[in-house]
């Protein structure tokens, strides 16, 4: 669905602004190129915290407060 209200847009922006739509399309994969390292990180960051979660509760739940 996400995917269709993109190409709904591209296509209105290129009916208004060809250039500007032309320019979005070359730029786009230039801009996910970049955002690759960031993403990566937010998924490093993200298992970091979870193991920091899990070494953290594991007292409670040797201790059995889950059940």
């Amino acid at each position: 669905m996400s995917t269709l209200f993109v190409l709904i847009g591209w296509l209105i922006l290129f009916v208004l602004c060809w250039p500007l739509a032309l320019l979005a399309l070359f730029l786009w994969p230039i801009v996910w190129l970049i955002s690759l390292p960031f993403r990566l990180l937010g998924i490093a960051v993200d298992g970091v915290f979870g193991l920091l979660k899990a070494v953290v509760m594991l007292p409670a739940r040797v201790l059995g407060a889950g059940r």
